[in-house]
């Protein structure tokens, strides 16, 4: 068994893991209620449309591609049998997702446990660069074929894959004019797909790829946009809030859950257009998280959902209290 239960943490993947579970969430909300999207007159909600264009499809792939590249580190823990070590992360990752399916029918934990035992467990035994290679036609060619969302995770986990294989993880901090050149050219050309987003009718949207495109380079301007504020010092201060939001990612993704249907009682926003209760909702529950996990993990080194996932993964019950800092006495 490895020493550390955890991966190699890389406290910006952290801090990008918490920006996309708040991205996430506000599409969550809509979709567990069931918010109108057409008024009265059956006309699309402006604001919804607005909103779907901000969130939805953006922090989706971003929170995908950084579970493939995670899955992928994982790999490279020091283990005796590390394709053993991830399949049953995965298998135990699905049998969450399958309870949380029942509670937030199409969340995304189950199809990424699939996904990674189908495609990313035997994408490991590829070159790079075909599992880069699969992971741009897996990605790019579904968008412009079939569409976004769960689709494009196989995609976005080969890219993740190829990402952590090419040593760009642990680098980032190394990273900053290539980060910068990246957003420079998505920046303009994710206004240019949102806008075309935004323009196509909402009813048919399903029917072009306007979402999918749009929603990927949206995705690529907000993460590199994230990495470069992360070294400013607002972002610095973000990032110390984000941190164990991401450090605590499925207990959160799953405890967001639980959250919007204890409060949907009493919000009651099933069929109505009240978007502003939606965000006052999205942002409270993102504050409270945070808390709860800054707290939590002062005490101990993983969250609770965590923790049962890594003594399954390792086979063996792992310590979760976190040591206590020595005190220097001089």
């Amino acid at each position: 068994m490895h020493n550390d239960a955890g991966p190699l943490r890389i406290p910006e993947l952290d801090a990008v893991r918490g920006f996309a579970l708040c991205g996430m969430l506000v599409v969550t909300i809509w979709q567990i209620t069931g918010m109108a999207v057409t008024d009265e007159t059956g006309m699309v909600n402006p604001v919804r449309h607005a909103l779907t264009v901000a969130f939805e499809g953006r922090f989706l792939p971003i929170f995908s591609f950084v579970f493939g590249l995670g899955f992928a580190l994982l790999l490279n823990e020091q283990s005796e049998r590390p394709r053993l070590v991830l399949a049953r992360h995965l298998v135990a990752l699905g049998v969450v997702g399958l309870v949380h399916q029942q509670f937030q029918p199409g969340a995304a934990l189950l199809p990424y446990a699939l996904v990674g035992v189908a495609i990313l467990l035997p994408a490991s035994v590829l070159p790079n660069w075909a599992v880069l290679l699969a992971g741009l036609v897996g990605t790019v060619g579904v968008a412009l074929a079939l569409g976004g969302e769960l689709a494009l995770v196989p995609g976005l986990f080969l890219l993740g894959s190829a990402t952590a294989r090419a040593g760009i993880a642990e680098t980032l901090g190394e990273r900053g004019w290539q980060i910068g050149a990246v957003f420079a050219l998505a920046l303009p050309a994710a206004v240019v797909a949102g806008r075309w987003e935004y323009r196509t009718p909402y009813l048919e949207l399903w029917s072009t790829p306007a979402a999918a495109v749009a929603g990927l380079l949206g995705a690529l301007a907000y993460v590199t946009g994230f990495l470069l504020l992360l070294r400013i010092e607002p972002g610095r201060v973000l990032s110390e809030v984000l941190q164990p939001l991401g450090r605590m990612a499925a207990t959160n993704y799953v405890g967001a859950t639980a959250l919007i249907l204890l409060a949907e009682p009493h919000l009651s926003l099933s069929g109505s257009a009240d978007y502003a209760a939606l965000l006052g909702s999205a942002v409270a529950i993102i504050m409270g998280q945070a808390l709860f996990s800054a707290v939590w993990l002062r005490f101990f080194d993983y969250g609770p959902l965590e923790w049962a996932w890594w003594c399954v993964t390792w086979w063996s019950v792992v310590p979760i209290r976190r040591a206590p800092v020595p005190i220097r006495r001089y």
